[in-house]
């Protein structure tokens, strides 16, 4: 018997696992690579929503414990992931630069905004009006994350690489059992799988597709985060992550042409140099109706819970959440009311 069975390995399942091996709890983990989000994602963190200048939600309370919660993992697992890059927001004119001033007046805004405006010395770059410099931001390289934490969790055996088939769990009041092996609780962290899920695919998850490309462009030679209209990542040997897109019509991570058009035609206006496309990834973001995390208990079923829909800030979002949930079953902590599930019931 077990404490926790977890079923999905992306940011909420990792995160989640890890708070429990840091409470000496124990658990076994179901994965079976279906959902690619986390692992395509950017891997960006980064306090401020660029787009009207405004603090992420709670991002104030949430990246302290993320930017701890990545340091200690890495240093448990002997690897490096976690990258600490500037991001340079693109000035579309003189009016944007006001507004960036005012927004760095603001209490909750001032310890990410430089007040200094950066001045664009690349010239592969079109941008005239200059940058604003955000703080406190990175990249974390999530499917070397993934992989290193996937290789302890093989080393140990608490992983099951396969797909977890709903109709095998036996539920129990005071325990469930799946294929021999008892648990006193179990988790589900399926991102966009959510919606196969018996137990809980009644939570209003939309799910918003998100692509990316990669490009090669050997004149660029930036080493900043830049965002225009767009995410341009530096990914090292003039390799750049470029996104991303988002479409709430389609369900499912197949590239498409279309994305791929819009991308090059946004970089087209931001690179003066010449690149090459050559990757292009997709995945479904676990968005929800209201832009609320779904954590919290089955309304029935008193050990089943669920940690999920952390939208596109997931890096961000995912250790505070995963603490939420732990010191909910743990210690029977209230959570927020507006990231229960209980909201929807």
């Amino acid at each position: 018997m077990v404490d926790y069975m977890v079923v999905g390995l992306g940011l909420a399942g990792t995160t989640f696992c890890d708070t429990l091996r840091r409470n000496n709890k124990t658990f076994v983990v179901f994965n079976d690579r279906s959902q690619t989000s986390s692992r395509v994602a950017g891997g960006l963190y980064n306090p401020v929503i660029l787009k009207r200048f405004t603090l992420s939600w709670r991002a104030d309370e949430q990246l302290p414990i993320a930017t701890d919660f990545y340091t200690k993992l890495e240093n448990f697992l002997k690897v490096r992931f976690d990258e600490k890059l500037n991001v340079l927001r693109k000035f579309a004119s003189i009016e944007e630069q006001n507004l960036w001033f005012e927004a760095a007046d603001k209490e909750k805004l001032k310890p990410y905004l430089d007040t200094t405006l950066v001045k664009n010395e690349n010239l592969g770059l079109k941008v005239p009006n200059g940058f604003g410099k955000v703080l406190e931001t990175g990249k974390l390289d999530t499917k070397f994350l993934f992989d290193s934490y996937e290789t302890w969790l093989q080393q140990e055996n608490l992983l099951y690489s396969e797909t977890f088939d709903y109709d095998q769990l036996l539920i129990d009041s005071s325990f469930i059992e799946y294929k021999n092996i008892k648990a006193t609780n179990i988790v589900f962290t399926e991102g966009y799988g959510l919606m196969q899920n018996p137990y809980f695919n009644y939570l209003p998850m939309q799910g918003s597709k998100g692509e990316y490309i990669v490009i090669k462009a050997k004149d660029l030679n930036e080493r900043n985060i830049i965002k225009s209209s767009i995410f341009l990542i530096p990914l090292g040997n003039n390799l750049y992550k470029v996104g991303a897109t988002y479409n709430r019509g389609q369900k499912d991570n197949k590239t498409t042409e279309e994305a791929k058009r819009d991308l090059m035609t946004k970089l087209d206006s931001l690179l003066d140099c010449t690149y090459e496309v050559v990757d292009h990834e997709a995945g479904m973001r676990p968005t929800v109706k209201d832009r609320r995390p779904l954590i919290g208990q089955h309304p029935e079923y008193h050990n089943l819970w669920v940690l999920n829909g952390f939208g596109s800030h997931g890096i961000t979002i995912a250790p505070w959440a995963a603490k939420s949930l732990y010191d909910r079953i743990e210690s029977n902590m209230s959570l927020l009311e507006e990231i229960n599930i209980a909201r929807f019931t």
